[in-house]
């Protein structure tokens, strides 16, 4: 039988949990992410578990909303090509099993820019802070993870209301876990 334990950045977005499942609360940014990540995951038997990150999301695309289930994530604010031009692997993209095909460019900018948004488009559907950050330690464990986003705004000027926007998706989140998980 599979343990799940839910990581998000946030209470606010994590509010709706089902009860039974373990929360772990990270704090904004993909430092933060790994960080705490790694410290739950190192405290406990994962040999059955399975990490669910929950969270908020960007839409970088037009007519993006709702639950994205990412198939890869990106670290989007690592200069990699400078890195693999020193001979180096940046490491910048995990790819996420069961996903749906959705690219998460995670990174620690808070994306209200228009030309920011536009160059992450390019090669993502979604923006986020602490995904990668979350992925990059449950891959160093061996956890499998998945990424569960919903969107909350369209990374833009109106992402500045998140902090209006995060219980509506927090719903969402919380009657996405109930279903899928009983």
């Amino acid at each position: 039988m599979t343990d799940y334990i839910v990581i998000s950045a946030t209470r606010g977005e994590a509010r709706y949990v089902p009860e039974g499942i373990p929360v772990v609360i990270t704090g904004v940014g993909k430092t933060a992410a790994a960080v705490i990540t790694a410290q739950a995951l190192a405290g406990r038997d994962t040999s059955d578990l399975t990490v669910l990150n929950v969270g908020t999301t960007g839409a970088l695309r037009d007519g993006l909303a709702g639950i994205y289930l990412p198939s890869e994530v990106v670290n989007h604010d690592l200069n990699a090509e400078a890195i693999r031009g020193i001979g180096l692997d940046p490491q910048e993209s995990i790819r996420i099993d069961g996903g749906d095909g959705t690219v998460l460019a995670s990174g620690d900018v808070f994306v209200t820019d228009p030309v920011v948004k536009a160059r992450l488009a390019e090669r993502a559907h979604l923006v986020d802070m602490e995904a990668y950050g979350v992925a990059f330690a449950c891959r160093q464990f061996g956890v499998p993870v998945r990424l569960i986003k919903h969107v909350s705004d369209s990374a833009d000027e109106a992402a500045m209301d998140w902090p209006a926007l995060v219980d509506a998706s927090a719903k969402v989140l919380g009657d996405w876990l109930r279903t899928e998980l009983s």
